[in-house]
């Protein structure tokens, strides 16, 4: 195996059309019987975390985390035809995936802050799912922090598809906390300009390669290779 390549989801591969925050707000109003006073706050954390940043902004418990997961996933799975009406698949995004999930010695998952089965409705809604290992991925439940699941991911690769210990990971995202991810982790970055950040912002975080969005194959897989060989 020569690379490990995890893609974040939102804004990065797909679209959501707000219908990611009101995943969130559902959840949080049916645990805790009343709607909440802001939107969720997201911006690359996991769902952990946005969970509980939502219970503490509103002045609540928060519940265990169980009865949180399993909220989530219902409210997501109640969205998963309004978020393909809604949504889409960024430019360029499945090409690039396809491309990445033919290539002889990769392996092409994810690495986001939704759960596993919201993770697996949002690609699913677009089509996105068969192009991506999404067994050996890593999710929202995984840990707190983005940075912990990049550990998460290499073990699953290490366990399920026989990676030896020092294959490489590359994070393709969005957002500085996947930069922060990368960094924190040791792993290479492609950062992309397709969502809330731009691409000074990004290079800021230390994002040495970022895009502005995933529209040109070639280039994209080009940008990989050089990992591949670190």
């Amino acid at each position: 195996m020569e690379l490990i390549v995890l893609w974040d989801i939102d804004h990065t591969l797909i679209e959501n059309s707000g219908v990611s925050k009101e995943i969130y707000a559902a959840a949080f109003t049916a645990l805790a019987g009343a709607g909440p006073a802001e939107p969720a706050r997201t911006e690359g954390r996991t769902d952990r975390l946005i969970m509980r940043d939502m219970f503490q902004r509103n002045g609540l418990p928060e519940p265990g985390w169980a009865a949180v997961e399993a909220a989530l996933t219902y409210a997501g799975e109640e969205r998963l035809h309004e978020l393909s009406r809604r949504g889409t698949a960024l430019p360029g995004v499945r090409d690039v995936l396809k491309a990445a999930s033919v290539r002889e010695g990769w392996v092409s998952s994810v690495l986001t802050g939704n759960i596993a089965a919201n993770a697996r409705v949002k690609v699913s809604a677009f089509g996105l799912d068969p192009l991506l290992d999404l067994s050996v991925g890593a999710y929202g439940a995984d840990s707190l922090e983005r940075s912990g699941l990049v550990a998460v991911a290499r073990e699953r690769v290490q366990c399920l598809r026989g990676a030896r210990s020092d294959v490489p990971v590359v994070l393709v995202g969005d957002t500085p906390r996947d930069v922060e991810a990368a960094l924190d982790s040791g792993s290479g970055i492609v950062a992309v300009a397709s969502g809330l950040h731009g691409v000074e912002e990004l290079a800021d975080a230390g994002a040495h390669v970022v895009l502005p969005d995933l529209t040109d194959t070639p280039r994209v897989i080009g940008i990989l290779e050089t990992f591949s060989t670190r």
